[in-house]
């Protein structure tokens, strides 16, 4: 058991490390500069204004395009059910997840888990965990979170 949650802890931190390697928000990846690292130390969050989230760009640009980011949810965070426009990509960084339909059974994610959420279709997510949780998304356009979907 102990050697499978190395291997995830392993496989999760090579995904970042891979995904981080595009960009650093300061120097996005452009085809003339394809080597940029993203250490963890400088990883700028703030706040999305959509409740208590925080997010830290990797590359592109969360409310205009495609990005990844890191995205912190606070200790017992629950959604409220809502819907983006666009499909994502998650990884689980730190902590556990759930994330589903409203009123679905929630499947636990822990550290190195993935899951895709499809666009337009309403869902909540959890932090499951004692401590904050950390996802990272990857987005093929902008994030929004409307409401009550």
């Amino acid at each position: 058991m102990k050697i499978i949650k190395l291997k995830l802890l392993v496989m999760t931190a090579l995904f970042t490390v891979s995904m981080s390697a595009f960009a650093d928000g300061e120097h996005e990846y452009r085809g003339d500069n394809p080597d940029v690292n993203l250490p963890v130390t400088k990883l700028k969050y703030f706040k999305t204004g959509n409740g208590p989230l925080e997010a830290a760009p990797a590359y592109g640009d969360l409310f205009h395009g495609e990005h990844g980011t890191f995205i912190k949810l606070p200790a017992g965070f629950v959604s409220p059910a809502h819907i983006h426009s666009e499909d994502y990509h998650a990884n689980v960084i730190s902590g556990i997840v759930a994330n589903g339909a409203p009123d679905s059974k929630m499947v636990q994610l822990p550290v190195g888990s993935y899951y895709f959420q499809k666009g337009g279709e309403s869902h909540i997510t959890k932090c499951l965990s004692a401590n904050e949780c950390i996802l990272f998304l990857s987005q093929p356009g902008k994030f929004d979170y409307i409401l009550g979907k």
